[in-house]
């Protein structure tokens, strides 16, 4: 039996479209100890982990580990549905999904459960020489404004500062981050990095993560994969992974 209430409809709605951007269906992995997710975008360059603990939940009841493999898109609609001031029922039982929205009216949707083949994905064990705290909607901002000139991005930190940078034939922009201008939440730099990433991927990522978090934590090294990270506002976490741009 899997069955769990979920304070927010409004903010599990956000949760789900934030892994709707990156996957078209993928399993959810329900224990005990709460709800997790780990998929890879279908051109495999992009991954989403997302944890939720138990106690994150108004109910939670799972008496055993459980795959439930949905399609994202079917989900996504529905749940847009739901309002701030309502709770979200979710029942696993008889090869269905059972949603229940619980506000003034008790809204019920069914979905079937999707039986996913796909490979087992490892918790992601990397080293990073940069990692940065700042708002998440003014990293949203900076991504769309360098999105105006190209559809790649160069992360540089040094001197306790991020810049973004970017340039083609419609011209050229850089954004920069202090801790002095407030920008930046906090700055560490273990080394100076460079890499180069797809603003197309980081644009979608940004989407609605940003209404989890008041603040993103931004992790990477010189041409290796970047981490954003959101701590959900109701417990657990976001993250994102994204592997860079080999520059010729």
């Amino acid at each position: 039996m899997v069955r769990f209430v979920f304070p927010d409809a409004r903010e599990w709605s956000y949760i789900v479209e934030s892994l709707a951007v990156l996957v078209d269906e993928a399993s959810f992995k329900i224990s005990p100890q709460g709800l997790q997710l780990r998929a890879l975008d279908p051109s495999r360059v992009a991954m989403v982990d997302l944890s939720i603990p138990a106690s994150a939940f108004e109910e939670f009841e799972c008496d055993k580990e459980v795959d439930v493999g949905v399609n994202f898109e079917d989900l996504n609609k529905i749940l847009k549905r739901g309002k701030a001031d309502e709770k979200v029922l979710v029942e696993v039982s008889e090869g269905r999904l059972k949603i229940k929205l619980l506000g003034k009216a008790e809204r019920t949707f069914y979905l079937p459960l999707l039986d996913i083949v796909s490979q087992e994905l490892s918790s992601i064990n990397l080293s990073f020489s940069v990692k940065a705290k700042m708002l998440s909607d003014t990293f949203r901002d900076s991504i769309k404004d360098v999105a105006l000139v190209s559809d790649s991005v160069k992360f540089v930190a040094k001197d306790e500062s991020l810049t973004l940078r970017a340039a083609s034939d419609r011209g050229e922009v850089e954004v920069k981050f202090t801790l002095e201008s407030g920008a930046l939440i906090d700055c560490v730099i273990e080394e100076e990095a460079e890499a180069t990433y797809s603003l197309s991927y980081l644009s979608d990522m940004l989407k609605k993560s940003v209404s989890l978090s008041d603040i993103v934590q931004i992790e990477f090294s010189s041409n290796r994969p970047i981490a954003l990270t959101f701590n959900i506002t109701s417990g657990g976490k976001l993250s994102y992974y994204l592997a860079p741009r080999v520059e010729a």
